[in-house]
């Protein structure tokens, strides 16, 4: 699987590694706006409760979670722009 993720093109890329929650949800709502629709957006974050924040909110704003995997001591989250 992360290779399939590491493949993708990332239209949009949020490093919010070094803050806790709930930053990294913040940036990536912040964020959002600047990928395009049909756009994949990254979020880089040390705070492995991102991965649930991220599953979460792309389901409630009727996008889609695309996947996540560990990368050298921080979690790459991936989701869709779908609206």
């Amino acid at each position: 699987m992360s290779e399939e993720l590491k493949a993708l093109d990332v239209a949009v890329e949020v490093d919010a590694r070094g803050t806790a929650c709930p930053g990294p949800l913040l940036d990536a709502k912040r964020a959002i706006g600047d990928c395009p629709v049909g756009g994949v957006m990254c979020v880089m974050s040390s705070d492995e409760g991102t991965i649930i924040d991220i599953q979460r909110w792309s389901k409630k704003m009727k996008h889609e979670y695309v996947g996540d995997y560990e990368d050298d001591g921080f979690w790459r989250v991936y989701m869709k722009k779908l609206v």
